[in-house]
Formats: C-alpha cells, sequence, structure tokens
C-alpha cells in the first residue's frame, strides 16, 4: 500500500477512535450518579435532581399510551416513575416466546414485551425520567401469577421440575417464601439450570438498559426472601455494567414495614452492594410517626450518606394503605425531610398520576425551582416550630437564607427565623391550585407568627433579603 495512503488511514482511525472515546465520556457525564455537591441527593448530566412522580401503573413500559402519559408527567414538573418487570396485569405480555402449543420456550423471546420495554427507555430518556426497574416482581411468581409464569416448569418446554426442583403451584403469599425460584442463587440451593434462564433474563433486560444514563436498579419488590438473594443480583448487575466501564446503582426493596426490622439491615449495613436504599415501605405509617421513622433513617446513614428514594408512596382513597390525605401528606414530607426521591403510587393503592397527584406535583416543582432543595437541611426535631400540634407543620432550612415550612391543613405555628438576617420576604404556595400568592416582606425577628391563608395544604416560604 503506498506510503501517503496508509498514513491517512492511520490519522483518520485515530480520530474515529478519539471521538469514540470522547462518546464514552460524554454518556458517562449524562448518567445519573450519586450528587457530588450532598451525596444524599442524585445528579443527573451533572446537575443535582429531586426526583418527584406518579404514574397510573407499576409496569409502565406494558401500558398503551405511554408517550402521553410521560408527557402529562413531564408537563407538571415529574421526573421519576417506577418500573417493575412485570406481566400479570390484563393486556401484558411476558419476556419469552409462547409457542402454538400454549407453552413457553425460554430459549426465545418475545419481541413484544422487549420492544415495549426499549420504547419505554427511549421515551423516559428523552424527556430526562428517571425509572427506578424492579428486577424480580415478586408477586408474578406466587399463587395465580405463578400458574400462568412462562418459568413454572409446567408451562414450558425448556424443563421440568424434576430437572429443577421449581414447584407447579404455591399457593402461599410471598411472605411464606415458598416459592424455591429465589433460592437458586449458589449460596443458597444453587439451582444451576434455573439460575441459566435467570441470567438470561436480566442479561437480555440489560442489554437495553445499560445503553441509557437515567436507571436505577431495585432486586425485587417486597421481597422476604434471604438477603444472598438480592446481593447476588446487585453484584451481577455492577459486574455487567464495569464489564463495559459504567457504573450502575442498586438497591433493595424488602417487605416489612418497619424499617428497624433487621430485613432492612442487608441494605442500610451493605453501602458496598446497594448505593441507595428504597425505603418506600415507611409509607405505611401515619401522620407525624411518618416523619419521625423517615428521620431515624436520616440519622442512620450519616456516616454513610445515600439517596432515600420512596419509590411507592400509599395512600389513596379506596385502598387499603391510607386515603388520598394521608398519600399527599407522605408525599412533602418526604421532600421536606431531606430525602432523595418521592413517586405517588398507582391507583388504588395510591393517587398515582390523578388530577390531585398533578396540582402536589406540580406545586412541588414550583417551590423546588424557588428551593434549592439539595442545599438545605430538614428540621428534624422541630426546632423551629413552636406552637405547634402534633403533625400540623414540617421545616426545611438553607441557614442564613431560606425557611420553608409545609402545612398538611390549615394550621398556626410560630418560626424560628433567627438565622435569617435583616429583612425577609414572605410567600405562601397554594398548594391545591399551584399558585403562589403575592409576596410580603418584614423587618426579621426572632419570630414571627405564620397561619395559612385557608384550609387544605399549603407551602410558605420565608427568604432572607440581600
Amino acid at each position: 500500500m503506498n506510503p501517503s495512503i496508509l498514513s491517512i488511514r492511520r490519522v483518520c482511525f485515530a480520530v474515529i477512535g478519539v471521538l469514540s472515546f470522547s462518546g464514552w465520556l460524554f454518556a458517562q457525564s449524562d448518567r445519573i450518579e450519586i450528587c457530588k455537591q450532598n451525596p444524599r441527593y442524585w445528579q443527573y448530566k451533572g446537575k443535582p435532581v429531586v426526583l418527584i412522580g406518579g404514574s397510573v401503573e407499576d409496569n409502565l413500559f406494558q401500558i398503551p399510551n405511554l408517550k402521553e402519559h410521560l408527557d402529562l408527567l413531564q408537563s407538571v414538573g415529574g421526573n421519576y416513575v417506577r418500573n417493575s418487570m412485570s406481566s400479570r396485569d390484563p393486556g401484558n405480555v411476558w419476556p419469552f416466546k409462547k409457542l402454538d402449543s400454549g407453552k413457553y420456550d425460554l430459549d426465545q423471546w418475545d419481541e413484544e414485551y422487549w420492544k415495549r420495554f426499549s420504547d419505554f427507555l427511549k421515551w423516559t430518556h428523552e424527556r430526562d425520567i428517571i425509572v427506578q426497574i424492579e428486577v424480580w416482581e415478586t408477586f408474578d411468581f406466587y399463587m395465580q401469577y405463578w400458574e400462568v409464569n412462562p418459568m413454572n416448569p409446567g408451562n414450558n418446554i425448556t424443563y421440568t421440575a424434576e430437572e429443577t426442583g421449581l414447584p407447579v403451584k404455591v399457593d402461599s403469599h410471598p411472605t411464606q417464601r415458598k416459592n424455591n425460584f429465589f433460592w437458586s442463587i449458589p449460596n443458597e440451593r444453587n439451582q444451576k439450570t434455573v439460575l441459566k434462564y435467570q441470567q438470561k433474563f436480566v442479561d437480555k433486560m440489560l442489554s437495553h438498559s445499560l445503553r441509557y444514563g437515567h436507571v436505577l436498579y431495585c432486586m425485587d419488590n417486597e421481597t422476604a426472601v434471604t438477603p444472598e438473594w438480592g446481593w447476588y443480583w446487585a453484584r451481577y448487575i455492577q459486574d455487567k455494567a464495569r464489564q463495559r466501564n459504567l457504573v450502575v446503582h442498586t438497591t433493595e426493596m424488602w417487605d416489612a414495614w418497619d424499617l428497624s426490622s433487621p430485613q432492612h439491615n442487608a441494605t442500610f449495613d451493605h453501602p458496598e452492594i446497594y448505593s441507595f436504599v428504597d425505603i418506600s415501605q415507611n409509607n405505611h405509617q401515619k401522620g407525624q410517626a411518618h416523619w419521625i421513622n423517615a428521620q431515624k433513617q436520616y440519622a442512620r446513614i450519616a456516616d454513610k450518606p445515600r439517596p432515600l428514594n420512596n419509590v411507592k408512596i400509599y395512600g389513596g382513597d379506596g385502598g387499603r394503605f391510607g386515603n388520598r390525605q394521608d398519600g399527599l401528606e407522605r408525599f412533602w414530607r418526604n421532600i421536606f425531610g431531606g430525602l432523595a426521591a418521592a413517586r405517588f403510587h398507582r391507583p388504588d393503592s395510591g393517587v398515582g398520576l390523578s388530577p390531585i397527584a398533578q396540582a402536589h406535583l406540580k406545586s412541588m416543582r414550583m417551590l423546588l425551582d424557588r428551593l434549592d432543595m439539595v442545599s438545605a437541611r430538614p428540621d428534624s426535631q422541630f426546632a423551629l416550630l413552636s406552637d405547634r400540634s402534633e403533625n400540623e407543620a414540617y421545616a426545611s432550612i438553607i441557614p442564613g437564607e431560606r425557611i420553608a415550612v409545609y402545612f398538611p391543613a390549615k394550621g398556626s405555628v410560630t418560626v424560628d427565623i433567627s438565622g435569617l438576617p435583616g429583612k425577609i420576604s414572605i410567600r405562601w404556595l397554594d398548594i391545591a391550585k399551584s399558585v403562589w400568592l403575592p409576596e410580603t416582606t418584614l423587618s426579621a425577628d426572632k419570630t414571627i407568627p405564620l397561619s395559612t391563608p385557608g384550609d387544605g395544604h399549603w407551602a410558605v416560604l420565608i427568604s432572607a433579603q440581600p
């Protein structure tokens, strides 16, 4: 070959290599990461973010009209959704191919399932909506759902109950831990055939999700199995990412409603495996007890601060876990409490993305646009508030700059503003209407009395003036 042509080719390959490497660096900087400014929060595309959201369903990639739903969420300031890899609802498809015989072949994929998942990732990425995936939807593997699950040996041509030790029928609730599908890993029963197809499923999921930087990974939904199961899959996902020179963030979701339960220690006590903690089960607590328990967890990780996420906020009229008022209060207490993420659970266990949820998301985003919550800290012990009844008000403060107070209902408290020098401004946010009331100013004193302008949910921002 002509030396000059060879030289040109070498230069071209070098340029392509630099561009590819630059693209990889750009992709890395775009991924969701622990916030460098405050490790209790996330950052995305290099900027701190507070994650808020709500959606009509848990396995969001399976719903019709998905684009419109994501557009609605984005329009009211939402940037966070849950996505369980579940298939148990009407109209859902399973990940494996169903044959004419009615049985599944675990060596073939259902293309529609993976197309839905791919589209979901693409559309959420385009809208800067952070996705928290639940890899194993616990309830898909129990009771009536296990009876139609492709990984049930009675439903596929790939393996038998005798080969795997898997049951064909599981009548009990997941808390009874009767399906040894969740005991396949080497440190448990080492069911190699089952593990092979579990890995196959996770590998396929990751072939789509690792292409994007807006994804967080939760191992299970409300699991009650041994910690080794979640640890195995967290490490597995991290290793697969590391092979691509990527870093991903993992957590586990336990069944116990009480976060002091030993179950939760497997997450809290292992930051080397779980880089964030999902504390959704705390959202079964009501009133001030909900705040106090969350603040215990906030203090619990003081030596190793990490994001505390709430991908499920329970509470909706007609549901089993508190009414609508409970759900709305929990949402606001979570964000005022210094927690990194809060999403309304799907109806009827939560308010989803209903009109009332839309109003509260919009109002929260309006507040966050004026209050740098990443720089704030919660008034955990109510030191800023006096003349306060139980569950009457909650505060967050940026010392020397701003204090925000949230009222779940009509109320009056006295606020210590001694940390705000000079004149101050006061501005009320009518949460239900997503409207700021006109600003008022006054000379700073040690304390000021505050009374909500009306009934319902209110927030107020008290700011030091230059």
